[in-house]
């Protein structure tokens, strides 16, 4: 359903919906051949201690200042937070422009104007979701950007364990 959502504003668009631990950033050995390698043993060795848990969706609301429009975390937050600053180290930290607020994207890079509008028909459409909003993360997936804009799967991490899946 957050897919469809996403694509009602931007059908264009390829990027599907997803919880976002480390929001986009270089690489601290940005260019070296053993960037990503490295932080994907930092990943691997930092995910070991988060176990398995689940997170439920909540409401649609609006970022102020940024209009993004998000579905918010109820159940779950406080375990991505956590998350959050613990893999924010080493060759994957990096200062952010915004507060960690863990959420679902559903729309961004509207006109201000549009902003309104576009959140009320995004909490219709989620209102008409009568399943369960409850999502158990198991394992993340680490991407890199293209230079065509596009998000590549690098590698699938599972949580609580240091076994790792290629994608």
């Amino acid at each position: 359903m957050l897919d469809e959502i996403r694509h009602d504003f931007a059908p264009d668009s390829r990027a599907k919906a997803h919880l976002t631990i480390l929001p986009p950033r270089p690489l601290a050995l940005f260019g070296s051949p053993t960037a990503v390698p490295e932080a994907l043993d930092q990943l691997r060795t930092r995910l070991q201690d988060f176990p398995p848990f689940d997170v439920e969706l909540g409401d649609i609301e609006v970022f102020p200042g940024t209009y993004v429009i998000y579905v918010s975390i109820q159940v779950g937050f406080a375990e991505l937070a956590s998350m959050h600053r613990s893999l924010n180290t080493g060759c994957l930290a990096f200062k952010e422009p915004h507060t960690y607020h863990p959420h679902v994207t559903v729309v961004q890079e509207l006109a201000p104007v549009d902003v309104l509008n576009a959140a009320q028909f995004a909490r219709w459409r989620w209102s008409e979701f009568k399943h369960s909003r409850t999502v158990h993360v198991d394992r993340l997936t680490f991407v890199q950007n293209t230079l065509q804009n596009y998000w590549t799967d690098l590698a699938m991490l599972d949580l609580g364990s240091p076994v790792t899946r290629h994608a």
